[in-house]
């Protein structure tokens, strides 16, 4: 809240010390008879009431491109960490998927994230991950959810170089489409390593 303060100056006049006044000032008038009045009545002025239109339902609910991006479950074990990124389709039409997504990771300033994003787990993990598979073309339908899963290790290999963490993922989920934006509760991070493997799109099972 903005606070105005007024400030009032006082002029102080000191007699003998006005200079350019031809004219001596008036006397001063006697007083008059005094004339005793009740007080004024105190009021109380009562806060001024706001009242909050209801936003409209949906708005914001749903961004641009008819999809929006939800943080599923993690697992994390001796450094190696797993993820689950659901898209869902909370628009009024069809949505095709393809493939895999363009991923960006940006950090808790917004700022753009070095990593090399991999298709599949080659170089982070040879166990079963989640993130194995061969895409597939898929329609979701309005409500329906597809997901992505994650994989990456938490590893400082050189000590030299800041340990790296995003905080939001940007997500271009096909060739063309808006992007979306998901704020992680956990961060992507990647130590020095530098990595992030991803999976296709699969289907999600309601």
């Amino acid at each position: 809240m903005t606070r105005w303060v007024v400030g009032v100056a006082g002029a102080v006049v000191v007699a003998g010390a006005v200079t350019g006044c031809d004219v001596p000032p008036a006397p001063a008038a006697a007083p008059g008879p005094s004339v005793l009045r009740p007080p004024a009545p105190t009021v109380t002025a009562s806060p001024p009431t706001v009242t909050h239109s209801p936003p409209a339902a949906g708005a914001s609910a749903c961004p641009e491109g008819g999809v929006r991006l939800l943080e599923g479950a993690g697992d994390a074990a001796m450094g190696l960490r797993v993820a689950d990124i659901q898209l869902v389709n909370c628009g009024t039409q069809p949505y095709v998927l393809e493939g895999y997504p363009e991923i960006r990771l940006l950090d808790g300033k917004r700022a753009p994230v070095e990593v090399t994003v991999v298709h599949g787990a080659d170089g982070i993990t040879s166990a079963p991950s989640g993130v194995e598979g061969v895409p597939q073309r898929m329609e979701l339908r309005p409500g329906q959810t597809a997901s992505l899963g994650m994989v990456w290790r938490n590893l400082v290999t050189d000590s030299t170089v800041p340990a790296a963490e995003g905080w939001v993922l940007d997500v271009t989920p096909r060739p063309g489409a808006p992007r979306v934006e998901l704020e992680l509760r956990h961060c992507v991070d990647l130590g020095n390593t530098g990595k992030l493997g991803i999976g296709p799109w699969k289907a999600t099972a309601r």
